[in-house]
């Protein structure tokens, strides 16, 4: 009998032990897998920002369609501009006063130097654009969801836009427990909220929610 003891006592001790180890590294591992995710979204995420941003300077709107964005970027141009200052005498108000000079307009005149593609200035003539909808994790076959409209302030209309990806979705197999507390994260070190995401439907902003360190260099 007391054999038997001593080997359920070493077996509920090993259990005890083992659970305890994987409360400690279970968090550990589930944000190291978290943030290599997140960090790979957010290239894509940046990748889309940027060409709505290219998309709204040219055409003045954005747009919910990566179809578009995608023609967008394959055909458009950025204009190369060159500003000055000009100034010429205003004849009226010399005029009014008797004299012949004494009062001047200044102007800035925008002159146009040339043009360069969108795709070439964005993405150094690569075409990863082409993949920026997709969501760039293994064994998840979604891709970015993103609309476009009009957000009225102040009685003006802005066009706005919003691209984003649920937590829900990139951490699937993960712990249920450790997402349901990503999920309700409020932090200025992390992503707070259900989703990752760049721009917004509710306000004027084009910026990501996450934090900067969770930004790693592209490349050009």
């Amino acid at each position: 009998m007391k054999i038997i003891l001593q080997i359920v006592l070493w077996i509920a001790i090993i259990f005890l032990g083992w659970k305890l180890y994987g409360s400690i590294t279970g968090p550990i591992q589930f944000n190291k897998i978290k943030e290599a995710r997140y960090k790979k979204v957010i290239v894509n995420l940046q990748d889309i920002q940027a060409a709505q941003l290219a998309h709204q300077e040219i055409t003045g709107d954005f747009t919910g369609s990566f179809d578009s964005l995608v023609r967008f970027i394959d055909t458009a141009k950025f204009a190369i501009t060159q500003r000055r200052d000009t100034s010429y005498a205003d004849v009226e108000k010399n005029k009014a006063f008797g004299i012949d000079e004494g009062y001047y307009i200044e102007e800035i005149i925008t002159d146009t130097l040339g043009y360069t593609s969108v795709k070439d200035s964005l993405y150094n003539g690569t075409d990863r654009y082409k993949n920026m909808m997709n969501i760039p994790v293994e064994g998840v076959d979604k891709e970015i969801e993103m609309q476009a409209g009009k957000f009225l302030k102040n009685d003006v209309n802005y066009s706005v836009f919003e691209a984003k990806v649920s937590k829900k979705v990139l951490l699937s197999d993960l712990d249920k427990d450790l997402l349901a507390q990503e999920l309700q994260v409020v932090s200025v070190d992390g992503v707070n909220g259900e989703f990752i995401k760049v721009g917004s439907m509710d306000e004027v902003n084009t910026s990501g929610n996450w934090p900067k360190n969770l930004e790693t260099a592209r490349d050009q």
